[in-house]
This record gives C-alpha cells, sequence and structure tokens, in this order.
C-alpha cells in the first residue's frame, strides 16, 4: 500500500487536490439477521469493515458512528402508518390476526421478513446516509461512505427487495437542503426502483440506473421510462443483459454519465455500490470484476463534486466484503495490496486469500450492437436536456445540525472504538446461514450525527413536495401494464406538532 498521507485528505482526481473522506459504520449493524436461509446478510458490512481496519483505511478517513434515525427522520419519506409499524412489529406479534393484516398491506413477509431489532437495523442504515449527507452539506467531508446504506427498493409505504426504509431518498433529501441538483447512479444488478419512483416527477433528482432487466426482479427499468412533467428526461434507465464484463460496462458507463455530468451539472452525487453485480454473485448475473466495479467510483471521483457512495446489494458476502474495501480505497485514493491481511475472518476468503478474484468465463449476452444502440437511444435523450434546471429557494433551508466533536487519534483510540471485530465473537465456517448474537443498543458514539429533521418541506422545497406527491401512472412498455406511482413528504401538520413541542421544550429548559 502506498504510504500515509497525513490527516484525512488525500489526492483526487488529475486537479491535485485533497479529498476528505468521512466513513460511517455501525458496530452492531453485523448484528442483525434476517432469517435462515435469507440471502441478505447485514454481517458483510462487519467483514468489509474489518478488511478496511486491517488494511489501514481507517487511518485515512473521518470515523463516524452514526446516529440512529428517529421516526421523524425516517417520515420524510415514508408514511407515518408504515413507519409505526416498522417500529411496533416484531417476531412474537406476527400471528396476531391485526398485524397480519398490515403484513400484507406493508407487503413485510418473506422477502421482507420481520426479524429481531428490524427496525434498529432500519435506524442504522438510515442514520448513516443521512449522517453523510450532513458532512456534504456542512462541507466537511468531500467523500462520505455508508456501505449499510443503498437500500433502494423500499417505497413510500411498503417494504421490498429486502428493503424496508429507503435511506437513500432520505440523503437525498437531506442534500436538497443546500444543493440545487443531485444526481444518483446506482450499479446494483437491480433497477433502482424505489428512488427513481421518488423523484420521478422533479428536475431536481436525475436518477441514472444501469440494471438487468427482463424476466428479473423488480421488472422496471425499460429504456423508455424517462420520468414525468417536470421530471421528463431526468430518468435515464440503461437496461442490460446477462454477463456484462469488464470492458463492455466501461464502454457504457463513462460516455455516458460524462454526458451526464456535462448536461446536468450536479451539485452533488449519489453512488450507489450494489455489489451483486459482481461476477459470482449468489442472485446476480452480471460478470464484472472488482476492479471494473470500482471503476465508477472512480470515475466519479474524479469530477471533484460531493460524492456520497452507499452500499445496496450483493449475496456472495466475501465478494461483498473485497468489493467494499477496495472501494474505501479507490476513495481514499491508495492501491490496496492484492495478497489479504490476516483479519478475524480470513477462512472465508480461501482458498486465494486475495483482494480482487477473476471473472468467470460466462458468455456475455451484451453484444456490441446492443451497446452502441442502448448508448445512442441514451446520449439522445440527454441531448433533450439543453441546460441545467434551475433553482429558486424562496427560504435558505436550514441544514441539520451535528455536535461539535473533535476527532479522535486513531493510533491513541481503544480497540473496542476501532470496530475492527475483536469484540464480536465469529465463525467462519459457513458464511451463509450463521446467525449473529442480536445486540441492538446504540450504546456512545465516536461521533453523533443528530438528525432532527422537523422543519417544513413545503417551505425547503416549494414545489418539490407537491411534484412529490404526484401520483404518478407509468405505462410499462414490456408487460403493457399501469403502475401507481405514490411519491411524497411527511404532512406539514405533524412538522408543525414537532416544531410546537420542540419550543415549549426549549421555554421550559431556558
Amino acid at each position: 500500500m502506498e504510504g500515509r498521507t497525513e490527516g484525512a485528505s488525500l489526492p483526487s482526481g488529475p486537479d491535485g487536490k485533497k479529498r476528505r473522506v468521512s466513513y460511517f459504520y455501525e458496530p452492531t449493524i453485523g448484528d442483525y439477521y434476517y432469517g435462515q436461509g435469507h440471502p441478505m446478510k447485514p454481517h458483510r458490512i462487519r467483514m468489509a469493515h474489518n478488511l478496511i481496519v486491517h488494511y489501514s483505511l481507517h487511518r485515512r478517513m473521518e470515523i463516524n458512528r452514526p446516529f440512529p434515525a428517529a421516526a421523524t427522520d425516517i417520515r420524510r419519506f415514508h408514511t407515518h402508518e408504515y413507519v409505526d409499524f416498522l417500529a411496533s412489529v416484531c417476531p412474537e406479534s406476527t400471528g396476531d390476526p391485526s398485524v397480519t393484516r398490515h403484513l400484507k398491506r406493508f407487503n413485510v413477509g418473506e422477502d421482507c421478513p420481520v426479524f429481531d431489532g428490524l427496525f434498529g437495523f432500519c435506524q442504522a442504515s438510515a442514520g448513516g446516509s443521512l449522517g453523510a449527507a450532513v458532512k456534504l452539506n456542512r462541507g466537511d467531508a468531500d467523500i462520505a461512505l455508508n456501505w449499510a446504506g443503498g437500500l433502494h427498493h423500499a417505497k413510500k409505504s411498503e417494504a421490498s427487495g429486502f428493503c424496508y426504509v429507503n435511506d437513500i431518498v432520505l440523503g437525498i433529501l437531506e442534500l436538497l437542503k443546500v444543493h440545487k441538483r443531485v444526481l444518483y447512479v446506482d450499479i446494483d444488478v437491480h433497477h433502482g426502483d424505489g428512488v427513481e419512483e421518488a423523484f420521478y416527477t422533479t428536475d431536481r433528482v436525475m436518477t441514472v440506473s444501469f440494471h438487468k432487466f427482463g424476466d428479473f426482479f423488480p421488472g422496471t427499468g425499460h429504456v423508455k421510462d424517462v420520468g414525468v412533467g417536470l421530471g421528463k428526461y431526468y430518468a435515464l434507465n440503461v437496461p442490460l443483459n446477462d454477463g456484462l464484463d469488464d470492458d463492455s460496462f466501461r464502454g457504457l458507463f463513462r460516455p455516458i454519465m460524462r454526458k451526464v455530468m456535462e448536461v446536468y451539472q450536479p451539485d452533488a452525487v449519489v453512488l450507489q455500490c450494489g455489489a451483486d453485480s459482481l461476477s459470482g454473485d449468489r442472485l446476480g448475473c452480471f460478470n464484472l470484476s472488482v476492479k471494473g466495479h470500482a471503476d465508477c467510483l472512480h470515475f466519479l471521483r474524479s469530477y471533484n463534486v460531493p460524492l456520497m457512495v452507499l452500499g445496496g446489494g450483493g449475496y456472495t458476502i466475501r465478494n461483498v466484503a473485497r468489493c467494499w474495501c477496495y472501494e474505501t480505497a479507490v476513495a481514499v485514493g491508495v492501491e490496496p495490496d492484492n495478497q489479504l491481511p490476516f483479519n478475524e475472518y480470513y477462512e472465508y476468503f480461501g482458498p486465494d486469500y486475495t483482494l480482487h478474484v477473476e471473472p468467470c468465463n460466462m458468455e456475455n449476452l451484451n453484444t456490441a450492437k446492443d451497446m452502441e444502440k442502448i448508448r445512442n437511444a441514451l446520449l439522445e435523450q440527454l441531448s433533450r436536456l439543453c441546460h441545467a434546471p434551475s433553482v429558486q429557494f424562496q427560504t435558505t433551508p436550514p441544514t441539520t445540525q451535528v455536535p461539535e466533536e473533535p476527532e479522535e487519534d486513531m493510533e491513541e483510540r481503544p480497540k473496542p472504538r476501532i470496530w475492527n471485530g475483536e469484540d464480536y465473537e465469529s465463525d467462519p465456517d459457513d458464511d451463509d446461514d450463521e446467525k449473529p448474537r442480536i445486540r441492538t443498543n446504540f450504546g456512545d458514539p465516536v461521533v453523533n450525527v443528530h438528525m432532527s429533521l422537523v422543519s417544513s418541506c413545503e417551505e425547503w422545497f416549494g414545489s418539490l413536495a407537491c411534484e412529490l406527491r404526484l401520483r404518478v401512472k407509468i405505462y410499462n412498455t414490456e408487460n403493457h401494464t399501469e403502475r401507481g406511482r405514490n411519491a411524497g413528504l411527511g404532512s406539514g401538520s405533524e412538522v408543525e406538532r414537532i416544531d410546537n413541542l420542540q419550543r415549549h421544550k426549549r421555554r421550559e429548559g431556558g
């Protein structure tokens, strides 16, 4: 690995500017367990963090333990009834007929099961993405990482695709307080339907998704789904076939994103790095290497625009850990050794014990002709955007306040505060169905990123709040069905109630 540079500021793109990287990690995240045989395993985040620590990448970043997102924070996008349900449901209550009715209503069941500490898991994931947005808003970081985030399928009032709370939408809404335009890029093998749906009617957020299309979950993301109203042409979908390799992906991603950056001129970028697009993923069907996947981050990083980097899918967990560790290295600007350092989960990575794994020899069904056709269609769509949309704030929205705490000296921090996995028992013999010990307490954070998003969305976002309430009917060109898309924000009455409560508390304390 390259020699250490001072602080969290590192060389970046070709302009030679420094980069400050802020990293969010909740040490109990790996304790959550979806259930026996379920492919989603939060333990992968702990494995990735363990590699990050043993590569000494944590020395190059500001380390933050996210403050758990409160119900009021989550209601910025999700409905009150849905959030209340997530906060109250537990495995023991699922046999209650009244609860069973709500399970069906909110699509909680097989793919999105009720498990111990469900709401705590949602709070940790969303808290990290909100904290990352606050860091970028305040100018305290150039890149903010939250590998526990990226849960892009969750809808306003229902769970979907292993996702319950859409931390991405919450993070973008926080970014929109300060930034006029936010670009969302999704490289998960599955279409980023929840995020696209939330911002389908606005030009303040542009969504770009590279995904497998066809008989594949969630079945959305046709190239002709481009947005409606003010959001027309601000949704970009790149449908792909099985076997996508590094060269094909790079030849499509770079020219499209170069044009997007030129035309849209975003003030901030959010990159969802779902690792199920890697070769050999348990649920994926692409053939990308770790370096091919990370090239997307490397490319967007070179623009020196505030960048939030999130996790997402990924179900062969040893490769997920490899990928997110390497992408952390890309974020801080170093090239780590291919030989893995000894770590608590070393046996998971055998027999090679390397950071990079070779793609398999599966056939690439994305022909050169197909790639050219898609590229030309998308570049033509982008050419219809003659200029970047402008925004006029009636009132400049206040940014979320963060407690001022100096960063700790990483050399002197006690081991339990480094969160390198040493405080947890691990049994690496089986990476599929090991059940971690459930511990849902958050304890004392290193940096408490307090989220109190209680001001009026109508005041902050003007027309955006109205746009996101629109019920949009999308015509699916593949199955000729109509889908209702309903995206909105929390009610003003609830916001006013919370504001009044806070003012009352301040008077009592003052």
